[in-house]
């Protein structure tokens, strides 16, 4: 499965253009290297997403078959960090 679905479905960015972007940004890496948003993901990886307030990494349990609901999409990802930062004034 793609990462940029995976995020996705899994309800961890909102939509797939998004987790498109946040590839191309460079914030996404998949074992520690940078991940582009067409790189396949399995289970047993871990991926790192560094926004500008938040700091999330999990490891992927399953991979989901289809859409997935809401209330259910946590049980493909296990929370490894999950780290609010400080705000940052320019």
């Amino acid at each position: 499965m793609r990462l940029d679905l995976f995020l996705k479905r899994c309800c961890i960015l909102r939509r797939r253009s998004e987790a498109k972007r946040a590839c191309d940004n460079g914030i996404v890496s998949v074992d520690g290297h940078p991940a582009k948003a067409g790189r396949t993901v399995q289970p047993g990886q871990r991926i790192e997403i560094s926004f500008m307030d938040r700091y999330f990494a999990f490891e992927i349990v399953d991979l989901p078959r289809g859409n997935v609901a809401k209330a259910s999409a946590q049980t493909y990802y296990h929370v490894l960090r999950d780290d609010v930062r400080e705000a940052v004034d320019f």
